[in-house]
């Protein structure tokens, strides 16, 4: 099975979203949707009929044409929108046979569902997968009446919203499909569509909506009865309970409070014994009513209003149906959770108060467990699935089993006992079998989960296309280390240079590392692959210590430490072994030009790469301006003639403008990956992925021989700087950030030499370093500095 085109049924915002994600994997698509009802009046004015295909095709043309414009990007690059093609389901089902997979995304209302398959089950080739992405809808009543061979390859592929970005992806087997489908759409998702893909049952929600959404009724229940407020619950269900910050209102905000109800009726209404527990207070409906339905509204549980100070933002008050300030929310619980160290001890810091903040956190808390442990026999063939599909699909930090083994499942259960609520049968087993816990580790460390059908414990399957540096340390894996980064055996010859220091930030730990790593490699691997698993790959230099430095006037030390930086970056970039660099996430300064300096990139598809050292008030002091000068005539065939103004100028503004790609495939425009630089569209896959360049790699590599480079000029400097003025009179840069861009102009353009003088890169970074030190001592660069470390944003002085 192959699949190389995909038809999308439906292109609202959820199909149209599909589509993009699609795009982004390399997968041409064909986005369909109903005809328009009528002319519109400037189809009148242009001559066109209710026959022109551009009125006909208009529903899914509109639709794609918003995908140009949503806030965060749902494509890589706006360019993959010529990947998507827009058609009606009136004209074009014959047009089903080109496609390998077949998805519909129409309205949840089963009796449209089946109306499209059956015209769907007439016009595709016969072995072509057709799925549904319905939110809960069950498969075994969309399957009836279908042709039996149809529903071999027909089953629920179940995307969360938006699909860029949420990994989590059900995939729900119909009552007729072939195991060889289910197990390829499975690999499918996640290896080309990047998901974290958990299999699921046919049952109302499915998993996490199942799940999630009872959390968010039983939090609104519990909110009542305590009387709490809106802005107090979320202080109390976000990070400290190991939810997102958007915690549980700035959620559905997000979502949609008509997407939050339509799903909890959706429960209500296919499990009627469950009723009660998705009934919303009167006021949820008095919301929707007024079209108060969060973001995409502007108001929902909360709204930004305009000050004379600015914008702030309100909080709906449910009592009054009014907007009042936000206050600071104070509970004892609260206060002591957030001091408390790991997340486990703060959720039982949290739950173990007396106050009313504690108490309502322990009901919410409870009351989810209970539910996910009663439920999960029918939705899930494990307790590992259920775990995945909340920290996947509702960005929780622990699933609830994995939250029972935290708090601690034999007292959480006697707690709950002895407030009267009746175990599930799934715990009672457990401490019947004498297990503590519902995960453990086997002899070997692998993780095992227990299997309430057998009452042993199941070893979680080992997964090809991913590699844990913390289980590969818990294996004695590492080669040796310091506290900012360790050298770490990936197999086969490969190893890795993990950073771990405090944000992943460069530092003489680091810097020392990577000569040590690049000895060990030389002599006993193949390559290496620098990488971590932190949040984000590396945000940079240490800001601090340079700060520091710079007010003490330790000038020296500050010459020594870009001067080792430097050092650093070049020994990777002239290692004798292949170095490839596995970025993912804010991928910033420093963090930037380790990779500049690698023989190549495997990145993960989310990578947000920039050179931002100009938004603190320096330059890129690591060789990223000096790699930018090299680069800037990269592609430009020898013998031909070129005016190099338009090449300096698009590096030069990515500099200047502190560029940071909002994807690896932005990263590409802007010059920071080259064209045999990859990246993996699961972030999981980036460290195999990576290990398999060096390998290829490593079959034929020559190391790198310096090389000259041809200097821009005073020529070219003069048209970067003439830009710059006209920027400044625009009011669109400050008389500083000139001053800051015609620093790096100079550098960049390669100084005082003449234009086109050969150079060693030892000169530019020479310029670079002096250009990052003399702007180190300037007052306004430290005070930039100084913003950026106190409110983590830039400051335009």
């Amino acid at each position: 099975m192959q699949i190389n085109k995909v038809a999308v049924l439906g292109s609202g915002v959820m199909g149209s979203a599909i589509a993009a994600h699609l795009a982004n994997a390399g997968i041409p698509s064909l986005l369909l949707d109903v005809l328009p009802s009528a002319l519109l009046p400037e189809e009148e004015a242009l001559g066109l009929t209710f026959q022109s295909p551009k009125v006909r095709n208009r529903i899914a043309a509109l639709n794609k044409a918003k995908l140009l414009k949503t806030s965060p990007a749902l494509l890589f690059v706006p360019e993959f929108a010529d990947r998507i093609e827009v058609g009606n389901l009136t004209d074009d089902l014959e047009r089903l046979k080109e496609a390998d997979w077949i998805i519909e995304v129409v309205v949840e209302r089963l009796e449209v569902k089946v109306d499209l398959l059956k015209k769907v089950a007439a016009h595709v080739r016969p072995g072509t997968i057709v799925s549904s992405n319905t939110s809960g809808i069950s498969l075994r009543s969309m399957a009836e009446g279908l042709p039996v061979d149809f529903t071999r390859y027909f089953l629920g592929t179940h995307f969360f919203n938006p699909p860029r970005y949420m990994k989590l992806f059900e995939v729900i087997p119909g009552p007729n499909t072939d195991l060889e489908v289910l197990r390829f759409m499975m690999d499918f998702g996640e290896r080309t569509l990047g998901k974290g893909v958990v299999k699921a049952k046919d049952t109302p929600n499915f998993i996490a909506n199942r799940i999630g959404i009872y959390g968010l009724a039983v939090t609104l229940q519990e909110m009542e009865r305590f009387g709490l407020t809106v802005d107090e619950v979320d202080a109390l269900t976000g990070p400290v309970m190991g939810r997102p910050k958007s915690a549980s209102f700035r959620t559905v905000d997000m979502v949609g409070l008509d997407t939050f109800v339509h799903v909890a009726a959706n429960v209500a209404e296919g499990v009627p014994e469950e009723k009660e527990y998705f009934a919303l207070p009167a006021f949820i409906l008095t919301m929707l009513e007024k079209g108060w339905i969060g973001d995409k509204a502007k108001q929902g549980f909360y709204r930004k209003v305009k000050t004379k100070e600015g914008k702030s933002t309100e909080v709906l008050d449910p009592k009054t149906l009014t907007y009042v300030p936000m206050k600071n929310v104070k509970f004892s619980a609260l206060d002591k959770a957030k001091n408390a160290g790991s997340l486990p001890e703060k959720i039982r810091t949290l739950i173990g108060g007396k106050d009313i903040g504690a108490q309502f956190s322990w009901n919410v808390l409870k009351r989810v467990l209970l539910y996910a442990a009663n439920i999960m026999p029918q939705v899930a063939e494990n307790i590992n699935a259920v775990d995945t599909a909340m920290r996947l699909g509702f960005n929780w930090k622990m699933g609830p089993f994995e939250t029972w083994d935290a708090l601690g499942v034999p007292r959480t259960a006697e707690r709950m006992s002895a407030e009267g609520d009746t175990l599930p049968s799934l715990v009672t087993q457990l401490l019947a079998e004498g297990k503590a816990s519902f995960y453990e580790k086997d002899a070997g460390g692998r993780q095992t989960y227990f299997n309430p059908g057998t009452g042993n414990f199941d070893t979680l399957p080992d997964n090809p296309y991913s590699f844990s540096l913390k289980q590969a340390h818990e294996q004695g894996k590492t080669i040796f280390g310091n506290s900012g980064a360790s050298l770490v055996d990936l197999g086969d010859g490969v190893a890795c240079l993990e950073f771990h220091s405090p944000s992943n930030s460069i530092g003489s730990d680091i810097l020392n590392m990577i000569h040590k790593s690049l000895a060990e490699v030389e002599k006993n691997y193949l390559g290496l692959v620098i990488s971590s698993e932190g949040k984000n790959f590396c945000v940079g230099a240490n800001l601090m210590l340079i700060l520091m430095a710079a007010e003490e006037e330790e000038w020296d030390e500050l010459d020594l430490m870009v001067r080792e930086f430097q050092r650093g970056t070049m020994a990777l970039k002239y290692a004798k072994k292949p170095v490839v660099a596995a970025p993912y996430g804010m991928t910033l300064g420093g963090g930037a030009e380790v990779c500049l300096h690698s023989h190549a990139i495997q990145a993960a598809a989310e990578t947000y790469m920039g050179l931002v050292e100009l938004g603190v008030g320096l330059l890129p002091g690591g060789g990223g301006t000096k790699e930018m000068a090299v680069r800037a005539l990269e592609g430009i065939l020898p013998g031909v003639q070129a005016a190099p103004d338009y090449f300096y100028a698009k590096r030069f503004e990515t500099v200047a403008m502190a560029q940071v790609s909002t994807s690896a495939e932005m990263a590409k425009n802007l010059g920071f990956l080259r064209d045999h630089d990859r990246y993996s569209m699961n972030s999981d896959h980036v460290l195999p992925d990576a290990k398999a360049r060096i390998i290829d790699l490593a079959r034929n590599f020559r190391p790198l021989l310096p090389t000259k480079v041809k200097t821009a000029g005073s020529s070219v400097r003069a048209t970067l700087e003439l830009a710059l003025y006209g920027m400044k009179q625009g009011r669109y840069i400050s008389e500083y950030d000139e001053y800051l861009a015609q620093k790096l102009a100079y550098v960049i353009t390669g100084g005082d030499k003449p234009a086109g003088s050969a150079v060693d890169e030892q000169y530019l970074l020479d310029l670079e370093r002096e250009g990052f030190l003399s702007l180190a001592g300037e007052q306004k660069t430290q005070e930039r500095i100084r913003y950026m470390l106190a409110k983590n944003k830039p400051l335009r002085n």
